[in-house]
Protein backbone atom coordinates (compact mmCIF):
# COMPACT_ATOMS: atom_id res chain seq x y z
CA UNK A 1 0.00 0.00 0.00
CA UNK A 2 1.36 3.62 -0.72
CA UNK A 3 -0.25 7.04 -1.02
CA UNK A 4 0.36 9.54 -4.24
CA UNK A 5 -0.80 12.38 -5.47
CA UNK A 6 -3.82 12.15 -7.89
CA UNK A 7 -3.05 13.49 -10.67
CA UNK A 8 -4.79 15.32 -13.44
CA UNK A 9 -3.38 13.36 -16.26
CA UNK A 10 -3.89 9.53 -14.63
CA UNK A 11 -7.34 8.84 -16.15
CA UNK A 12 -7.79 5.40 -14.46
CA UNK A 13 -7.45 6.38 -11.06
CA UNK A 14 -9.70 9.47 -11.58
CA UNK A 15 -12.23 6.97 -12.94
CA UNK A 16 -11.23 4.26 -9.67
CA UNK A 17 -11.39 7.32 -7.05
CA UNK A 18 -15.24 8.78 -8.50
CA UNK A 19 -16.25 4.89 -8.56
CA UNK A 20 -15.12 4.74 -5.02
CA UNK A 21 -16.93 7.97 -3.57
CA UNK A 22 -20.48 7.06 -5.67
CA UNK A 23 -20.36 4.09 -4.43
CA UNK A 24 -19.50 5.00 -0.72
CA UNK A 25 -21.83 8.18 -0.30
CA UNK A 26 -25.52 8.99 -1.01
CA UNK A 27 -24.31 12.95 -1.66
CA UNK A 28 -22.93 11.85 -5.02
CA UNK A 29 -25.52 9.07 -6.59
CA UNK A 30 -24.24 9.50 -9.80
CA UNK A 31 -20.82 9.18 -11.64
CA UNK A 32 -21.20 12.49 -13.24
CA UNK A 33 -21.09 13.94 -9.61
CA UNK A 34 -18.52 11.96 -8.38
CA UNK A 35 -16.15 12.68 -11.35
CA UNK A 36 -16.96 15.90 -11.22
CA UNK A 37 -16.44 16.35 -7.33
CA UNK A 38 -12.80 13.92 -8.03
CA UNK A 39 -12.08 16.74 -10.60
CA UNK A 40 -12.61 19.63 -8.81
CA UNK A 41 -10.06 18.21 -5.94
CA UNK A 42 -7.36 18.55 -8.42
CA UNK A 43 -7.31 22.31 -8.95
CA UNK A 44 -4.43 25.03 -7.00
CA UNK A 45 -5.03 25.02 -2.96
CA UNK A 46 -5.75 21.70 -3.22
CA UNK A 47 -4.69 18.31 -1.76
CA UNK A 48 -6.05 15.14 -3.34
CA UNK A 49 -4.02 12.12 -2.17
CA UNK A 50 -5.32 8.54 -2.62
CA UNK A 51 -4.07 4.62 -1.26
CA UNK A 52 -3.52 2.15 -3.67
CA UNK A 53 -2.73 -1.52 -3.49
CA UNK A 54 0.46 -3.49 -5.10
CA UNK A 55 -1.86 -3.69 -8.23
CA UNK A 56 -2.55 -0.23 -8.65
CA UNK A 57 -6.08 0.03 -7.48
CA UNK A 58 -7.46 3.01 -5.45
CA UNK A 59 -8.85 1.54 -1.78
CA UNK A 60 -9.03 4.97 -0.56
CA UNK A 61 -9.18 8.39 -0.53
CA UNK A 62 -8.53 12.31 0.92
CA UNK A 63 -8.78 15.65 -0.20
CA UNK A 64 -7.83 18.69 1.21
CA UNK A 65 -9.08 22.55 0.31
CA UNK A 66 -7.10 25.78 1.37
CA UNK A 67 -8.72 27.94 3.79
CA UNK A 68 -8.05 31.41 5.50
CA UNK A 69 -5.02 32.09 3.70
CA UNK A 70 -3.40 28.79 3.90
CA UNK A 71 -3.88 28.70 8.12
CA UNK A 72 -6.70 26.28 7.58
CA UNK A 73 -7.23 23.37 5.75
CA UNK A 74 -10.50 21.34 5.30
CA UNK A 75 -10.37 17.90 4.75
CA UNK A 76 -13.01 16.85 2.18
CA UNK A 77 -13.55 14.16 1.77
CA UNK A 78 -12.12 10.93 2.92
CA UNK A 79 -13.39 7.64 1.61
CA UNK A 80 -12.28 3.64 1.65
CA UNK A 81 -13.44 1.21 -0.54
CA UNK A 82 -15.69 -0.79 2.28
CA UNK A 83 -14.13 -4.17 2.32
CA UNK A 84 -10.84 -2.41 3.31
CA UNK A 85 -12.32 -0.10 6.13
CA UNK A 86 -11.38 -0.35 9.92
CA UNK A 87 -8.01 -1.75 8.49
CA UNK A 88 -6.02 1.50 9.40
CA UNK A 89 -6.25 2.61 6.12
CA UNK A 90 -8.17 6.20 7.09
CA UNK A 91 -5.82 7.09 9.99
CA UNK A 92 -3.14 6.53 7.56
CA UNK A 93 -4.68 8.75 5.03
CA UNK A 94 -5.70 11.24 7.39
CA UNK A 95 -1.83 11.49 8.79
CA UNK A 96 -0.91 12.11 5.19
CA UNK A 97 -2.84 14.87 5.12
CA UNK A 98 -1.66 16.46 7.85
CA UNK A 99 2.22 15.91 6.52
CA UNK A 100 0.84 17.62 3.66
CA UNK A 101 -1.22 20.38 5.28
CA UNK A 102 2.13 21.09 7.87
CA UNK A 103 4.73 21.03 4.67
CA UNK A 104 2.34 24.00 2.99
CA UNK A 105 2.62 26.19 6.07
CA UNK A 106 -1.01 24.87 7.77
CA UNK A 107 -1.76 25.17 11.09
CA UNK A 108 -5.33 23.50 11.33
CA UNK A 109 -7.99 21.02 10.24
CA UNK A 110 -10.88 21.22 9.94
CA UNK A 111 -14.01 18.93 8.84
CA UNK A 112 -17.45 18.91 9.08
CA UNK A 113 -19.04 15.32 10.14
CA UNK A 114 -22.71 14.63 8.59
CA UNK A 115 -25.16 13.34 11.06
CA UNK A 116 -28.39 12.69 8.77
CA UNK A 117 -28.82 8.82 10.60
CA UNK A 118 -29.50 9.55 13.63
CA UNK A 119 -25.73 8.06 14.90
CA UNK A 120 -25.39 10.52 17.68
CA UNK A 121 -27.51 12.48 20.47
CA UNK A 122 -27.29 15.97 18.71
CA UNK A 123 -29.84 13.74 16.13
CA UNK A 124 -33.83 14.98 16.21
CA UNK A 125 -33.30 17.38 18.73
CA UNK A 126 -33.77 21.47 19.24
CA UNK A 127 -29.92 22.10 19.18
CA UNK A 128 -30.71 26.06 19.74
CA UNK A 129 -32.32 25.51 23.33
CA UNK A 130 -28.88 24.81 24.43
CA UNK A 131 -25.67 24.48 21.94
CA UNK A 132 -23.17 24.29 24.13
CA UNK A 133 -24.57 21.73 26.32
CA UNK A 134 -25.14 19.28 23.61
CA UNK A 135 -21.40 19.85 22.61
CA UNK A 136 -20.70 19.32 26.13
CA UNK A 137 -22.38 16.25 27.14
CA UNK A 138 -22.03 14.43 23.13
CA UNK A 139 -22.13 11.30 22.64
CA UNK A 140 -22.27 9.05 19.33
CA UNK A 141 -23.45 5.41 18.72
CA UNK A 142 -20.96 4.35 15.75
CA UNK A 143 -20.54 7.49 13.96
CA UNK A 144 -17.24 8.68 11.96
CA UNK A 145 -16.80 11.56 14.76
CA UNK A 146 -15.74 8.93 16.96
CA UNK A 147 -12.72 8.30 14.03
CA UNK A 148 -12.23 11.62 14.05
CA UNK A 149 -11.96 12.27 17.95
CA UNK A 150 -9.25 9.13 18.04
CA UNK A 151 -6.62 10.72 16.05
CA UNK A 152 -7.02 14.49 17.73
CA UNK A 153 -9.96 16.49 16.45
CA UNK A 154 -12.27 17.89 18.86
CA UNK A 155 -15.83 19.39 18.07
CA UNK A 156 -15.94 22.68 18.12
CA UNK A 157 -19.40 23.35 16.69
CA UNK A 158 -22.46 22.17 15.76
CA UNK A 159 -24.86 23.80 12.71
CA UNK A 160 -28.48 22.64 13.38
CA UNK A 161 -30.71 21.47 10.96
CA UNK A 162 -27.74 21.44 8.00
CA UNK A 163 -28.92 18.31 5.91
CA UNK A 164 -32.90 19.09 7.39
CA UNK A 165 -34.71 19.55 10.43
CA UNK A 166 -32.64 17.06 13.21
CA UNK A 167 -30.00 16.32 10.82
CA UNK A 168 -26.87 18.31 12.05
CA UNK A 169 -23.72 18.43 10.81
CA UNK A 170 -20.76 18.25 13.64
CA UNK A 171 -17.67 20.38 12.87
CA UNK A 172 -14.21 19.02 14.33
CA UNK A 173 -10.91 20.45 14.05
CA UNK A 174 -7.45 19.87 15.05
CA UNK A 175 -3.96 21.39 15.14
CA UNK A 176 -1.38 20.32 12.74
CA UNK A 177 2.18 20.47 14.89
Amino acid sequence: MKIIDLLKDDKDKINQTATLLQESFEAWSTFELAINEVIESLEDNKISRVLINDEGVVIGWIGGQSQYNGNVWELHPLVIKKAYRRNGFGKMLVEDLEKQVEQRGGVTILLGSDDEHNQTNLSNQNLYSDLPSFIKNFYSKDHPVNFYMKLGFVIIGIIPDANGIGKPDILMAKQVQ
